[in-house]
């Protein structure tokens, strides 16, 4: 899920290639400044963007113009209007904003002192832009921005001690680099033309962040969940950082449904519904609808043995999830996983073989599959 700022930034960095700051301003050296971007962030993650919206006319007010306020509002565009298509009227807004700090924060600053600063909003920007481009599947734009980003990206490792988010960015790659071409062999060659990895260390990097982070502490415990899904196979540390993230936002539906899947991949039926039923089964938007719908599915097929009314939450969560383009392929891939377990019930050897084949197109890790 796979959401989050780009759980795949370094595998997209990796294996597809062979700031002027306000005058006399470092807004994060600012403790009132940091302060308010911390609160902002929590604002926009718990979906209160009204909230977040006043943070950034406040900070816009102290240090106008500023590339940290491009991002900041790129950040609310993004999941405010999530998930963000090509063809949603928020695009131009999110990617103007992004490409704004990316050429502000790019420019030589006055002082050293601000190179850490420039830096960050610098990876940040690129970092949520190919998100978008990487969850659409624009690859056409991906592979240039891919590209300029990889110095950047190196370059973080000289400044985890001036931000904990950088910790973000180079757990990522320590990670990512001996982590993905264990899953994908093909990539073994290509990553060798890259400075190893670390493993431990990555996960490690990844914990620092999302204790220290200004910008990236959501990110950092979403990707800890994710990594312990899907790469490490460890459902139970997995659960332990999706309960961070709903503890801390309990109103972000995108980290609720995380922390269903977990502990629907732990097999506590119980305590998934009682989550479900919280979600309610209207939100508005058909991404979210769908994945109510699917994991409606998997209880009347898991708890209930309800298999045709299972059979029938399936099929209108893949309607609806399917909306929302490369966004739903995860959550259809969940849905066919059980349809192609009710056909096996029912003795329909076709409708398995089909299904099983769909859902394992869709998804990067087979494992998870909730057979």
């Amino acid at each position: 899920m796979l959401r989050f700022l780009i759980h795949h930034i370094c595998a997209l960095i990796l294996f597809t290639l062979p700031c002027l700051l306000c005058v006399n301003a470092q807004i994060l050296q600012d403790s009132t400044a940091v302060r308010h971007i911390k609160s902002g962030m929590d604002y926009l993650y718990n979906r209160q963007f009204d909230k977040a919206e006043e943070i950034n006319e406040m900070l816009e007010n102290l240090y106008p113009g500023h590339p940290v306020n491009y991002l900041y509002r790129a950040n609310i565009t993004y999941w405010k209007n999530y998930p963000l298509t090509p063809a949603s009227q928020a695009r131009k807004l999110f990617e103007d904003d992004l490409l704004k700090c990316m050429e502000l924060a790019g420019q030589r600053p006055y002082s050293e002192q601000y190179v850490a600063e420039s830096l960050l909003a610098n990876i940040c920007s690129r970092g949520l832009l190919l998100l978008f481009f990487s969850e659409n599947d624009l690859s056409i734009n991906v592979i240039p921005l891919v590209t300029g980003t990889y110095k950047y990206l190196m370059r973080s490792f000289d400044f985890v001690s001036s931000y904990g988010d950088f910790y973000y960015f180079t757990g990522v790659y320590n990670y990512y680099r001996e982590a993905y071409p264990r899953i994908h062999p093909v990539y073994k060659p290509l990553a060798s033309l890259f400075p190893p990895g670390n493993l431990i260390k990555g996960l490690q990097e990844l914990t620092l962040a999302a204790e220290m982070s200004i910008f990236l502490k959501a990110e950092s415990y979403s990707l800890l969940s994710w990594i312990y899904t899907g790469f490490e196979n460890d459902h139970k540390q997995a659960l332990f950082y999706s309960k961070k993230l709903i503890d801390l936002y309990p109103e972000n539906l995108m980290f609720r449904a995380l922390h269903i899947k977990n502990l629907f991949l732990l097999k506590d039926l119980d305590k998934a519904e009682s989550f479900v039923n919280k979600f309610g089964m209207i939100t508005g938007n058909s991404y979210y609808d769908g994945q109510i719908l699917i994991f409606n599915g998997l209880l009347q097929e898991k708890k209930y043995k309800n298999y045709d009314l299972a059979r029938q939450y399936y099929e209108m969560g893949i309607g609806s999830v399917s909306l929302s383009g490369h966004y739903g392929n995860e959550y259809c891939a969940y849905a066919y996983f059980g349809l192609n377990r009710i056909c096996e019930f029912n003795g329909d050897k076709t409708g398995k073989k089909v299904y099983r084949k769909k859902g394992s197109d869709l998804i990067d890790f087979k494992k998870v599959n909730f057979d």
